[in-house]
């Protein structure tokens, strides 16, 4: 048997109950338990979240040629109820059976006497050693972590049946103090679980590093969000998305953990493959215009997706909020290439006031440069002055969308209402050309 194929039927069935508890109103657990009796491994999938409906069950599907008896018969063991049913209810279901009327068994309830309580647990047996099924499940929660969901409380436990007796060991409790409280939206969430995620180098320690992040300014995370609530076409679909980019660091620790770029994709609140409409926004957005290139490469042809639009324009706003909110981040190719000239045209510049005998006009310069006039101020320090405002001024009108992008404004600006001056260096852009200095005449 291809032991992938139940992998996924586990992390499917646990998704499931990560979806029951969030729509649950109140607090709710998730636990999954695998006790192992060589060479029999048993699964047990519960949560206290809404009782789930047998639709959810029913519509499951295995390939049985993948499946060998000798591995999994194909059962699986249903125990639910809701919060108004008096009963927990029981069946077995043969995801092998072949006539779906035959698939489902109905088992003797169990009566709640009166009390008022929902869940769901599901189990099944195989034949497979823990390892092969723990590194899976173990990797979903670490990825469940991002989401910072307020309302579960989720374990991972394994239990080990020998000679020796019951041994249990707890995996995995990510049940860690949070700073969010419970109104916290979802994007906030998101953002504060993937900032934990980087610090914690992709959940591989169990702590934030210092070594790599001894300064929070190293992280930049920025959100964007995007919906069609007026869309015809997927009413109600919401995208949110989150970037977060990070400097690179000479640490040993950094370094081992790799220098990658990761894409995290999650769809009804729980990891999932990147989908191909995914694929094809993040190719379509123009990622020079960050000072980035995006490769990416995947077979076969693909449909339209309506939720290709809501993906592009939940990444693009992201990437401006970052944008605008860290200076000198993500800067534009072409405006990478004109901070190049910036040098060059400051030692200019700079020749040009320190050379002259007009003391007026040098004064007036050093006025505009911001620079003190009570002592002798060197090249290099007027060199950098300059450089700062060339490099400001491009940096300002790259972080404008394109469509309400102007000209660049003056490099030094006078308030005062009167004609410019010779003294009034401005930087002038022309339409198709790079940013240069004039001179007015």
């Amino acid at each position: 048997m291809d032991i992938s194929s139940v992998q996924k039927l586990c992390i499917h069935l646990i998704s499931s109950a990560v979806q029951r508890c969030r729509l649950s109103e109140g607090l709710c657990r998730l636990s999954v338990v695998l006790k192992s009796s060589p060479p029999i491994i048993r699964v047990s999938i519960s949560d206290t979240g809404t009782g789930s409906c047998l639709e959810e069950f029913q519509d499951l599907k295995c390939n049985r040629e993948g499946i060998g008896t000798e591995k999994w018969d194909g059962l699986l063991s249903i125990k639910t109820t809701s919060i108004s049913d008096n009963k927990i209810y029981h069946y077995h279901l043969n995801l092998r059976g072949s006539v779906s009327a035959r698939r489902l068994t109905r088992l003797p309830s169990i009566p709640k006497n009166d009390a008022k309580f929902s869940g769901t647990e599901v189990c099944l047996s195989i034949s497979e050693t823990i390892d092969a099924l723990l590194k899976d499940i173990k990797h979903y929660f670490q990825k469940m972590l991002i989401l910072k969901i307020p309302s579960v409380a989720a374990e991972l436990v394994i239990e080990r049946g020998d000679a020796s007796g019951l041994r249990c060991e707890n995996v995995f409790l990510p049940n860690e103090c949070s700073p969010l409280n419970f109104s916290s939206s979802n994007v906030e969430r998101l953002k504060s679980g993937l900032e934990e995620y980087v610090l914690k180098h992709r959940n591989s320690l169990n702590n934030k590093c210092d070594s790599c992040f001894c300064s929070r300014e190293k992280l930049k995370i920025s959100s964007g969000v995007a919906s069609s609530m007026e869309s015809h076409r997927s009413p109600g679909l919401i995208v949110e998305a989150v970037i977060a980019i990070s400097e690179l660091s000479e640490s040993l620790c950094f370094r081992s953990s790799g220098n990658k770029t990761e894409v995290l994709h999650f769809k009804d609140f729980s990891p999932s493959s990147v989908s191909i409409a995914s694929l094809n926004a993040l190719t379509s957005i123009d990622w020079r215009s960050y000072g980035l290139t995006l490769v990416i490469t995947y077979p076969g042809k693909y449909k339209y997706q309506p939720d290709r639009h809501l993906i592009k324009k939940g990444v693009k706003l992201a990437l401006d909020d970052l944008k605008e909110k860290h200076t000198g981040l993500l800067l534009s190719a072409h405006a990478v290439k004109i901070c190049s000239y910036a040098p060059d045209l400051a030692s200019s510049i700079a020749g040009i006031i320190l050379s002259s005998n007009d003391l007026k006009f040098r004064s007036k310069c050093s006025t505009l440069l911001e620079l003190s006039q009570s002592q002798a101020i060197g090249k290099q320090t007027v060199e950098d002055r300059i450089k700062e405002k060339i490099i400001s001024v491009i940096e300002t009108n790259d972080r404008k969308p394109e469509k309400i992008k102007e000209a660049a404004p003056f490099l030094f600006e006078d308030d005062r209402p009167q004609d410019l001056d010779p003294a009034d260096l401005y930087l002038e852009e022309h339409a198709g050309g790079d940013n240069v200095f004039s001179f007015p005449d």
